[in-house]
Parts: structure tokens; sequence; C-alpha cells
């Protein structure tokens, strides 16, 4: 029997684990808009735009194609169905961010500072978030693809039903994570700190280190009603 344990218990360790395949975000030629006029449902391709504000106007649906935000402000923007395709997005400043049900597609976000973030239902596709500070992140529902979340701090990110397949939180610091009712495939959780975690029975294809499983550890036993004594 221990022979049969110690053989099960080598083949997990030798799983491998699916990275997010991030293609490199590559904008040439782009023009300037020093003072854009956005209007909702409109396209806006090639355009770089600079410490613009788009401030509580209603964009919803409106498609963005190779574009490059630089410090723009999003606050109370309502971007219900927007589309953001072959972007990138640095310094984007929205204390209040209103994304439900967006779609993004080959997206580089660096730095970013959101309050409440309301991004439920979202397709993300080749998504990579670099550095900054969120508040609460609502991704109830989304399906994300191909998506690298690396050196930021969450206090809570909300992946409850979400299907999420090749994700990695690489270097974060969360305060709560919930992943209830979530489908996960390649989750990569490891060099990532947690204080609270939301949904254990949703942990099938998780990838955690050995630190986070002596975190996790109580929580399982108290959830399977295992008494360590």
């Amino acid at each position: 029997m221990a022979r049969g344990t110690a053989a099960a218990g080598g083949s997990a360790k030798a799983r491998k684990v699916t990275a997010p395949r991030l293609p490199s975000v590559r904008l040439q030629g782009l023009r300037d808009d020093p003072a854009p006029e956005f209007r909702r449902g409109e396209r806006y391709d090639g355009v770089r735009y600079s410490r613009a504000a788009a401030d509580g106007l209603e964009l919803s649906g409106t498609d963005f194609a190779e574009c490059e935000f630089a410090g723009v402000s999003f606050s109370e923007t309502q971007l219900r169905g927007a589309t953001f395709r072959d972007c990138v997005l640095a310094e984007m400043y929205a204390p209040v961010f209103r994304a439900a049900r967006t779609s993004l597609r080959d997206v580089e976000i660096g730095n970013p500072r959101w309050g409440s973030a309301e991004l439920y239902e979202s397709g993300w596709q080749s998504v990579r978030i670099d550095g900054g500070k969120l508040d609460y992140v609502n991704l109830r529902g989304a399906k994300l693809t191909d998506v690298q979340i690396s050196d930021c701090i969450i206090n809570e990110l909300d992946l409850a039903s979400c299907t999420a397949t090749r994700v990695a939180l690489k270097n974060c610091t969360i305060g709560t994570l919930d992943l209830s009712g979530a489908r996960l495939k390649d989750f990569d959780l490891r060099g990532t700190d947690f204080r609270v975690l939301s949904g254990l029975d949703s942990l099938s294809g998780l990838v955690i280190d050995d630190y986070q499983l002596t975190l996790l550890a109580p929580l399982l036993a108290s959830h399977l009603g295992v008494v360590v004594a």
C-alpha cells in the first residue's frame, strides 16, 4: 500500500502545468488624438490616447482595435459590451469601472488603479495585467482563457461561476479570492499570497505550491469534517 501511495504522489507531482499563451501586442503607425470625443457604439482603430478623460460617458458596445491608452481615466464610464482587441492600456484609472460583458482579446494592461470593477460575464483571451492596485474585481461568470496577472495587489477577486483555462496569478497579494462554482484548468496560483479562499468545492484544476498547501490544509480539513488531533 505504501508503494502504491508513493507512486500516485509522484505521478501527481510530475503532472505538467500549461502556462498562459500570451503573444506580445505590437502596435505600429498609431495616430495621436489629444482631445478624443468618444461616442457610444463607434469603432476606434489605430489611435493613441494620452492622459485623456472618458469619465461618466456612455460607451456601451464601443469597439477599440489596435489602440494605445496612456493614463486614460474611465471613472463611472459605462463600457457594457465594449470590445478591446490588440490594445495596450497603461496607468488606467477608474475608481468605479463599469465594464460588464466586455470582450478583451490580446490586451496588455499596465499598472491599473481600479476601485470597484464590474467585469462580470466578460470574455478575456490572451490578457496580461502587470502591476497595479485593485480594490474589488467582479469577474463572476466570466470566461478567462490565457490570462496572467502579476505583481498586483487585489483586495477582493470574485471569480465565482467563471470558467478559467490557463490562468496564472504571479507574485500577487490577494485579500479574498472567491472560486465558488468556478471551473478551472491549469489555474496557477503559485507564488501568490491570499488571506481568504472561498469555494473549496471548486478547487479541481488549481495549481498551488507546498507553502500554500499548508495554508489550505486547515480549511480543507474543516470542509471535509476531518478532525486533526
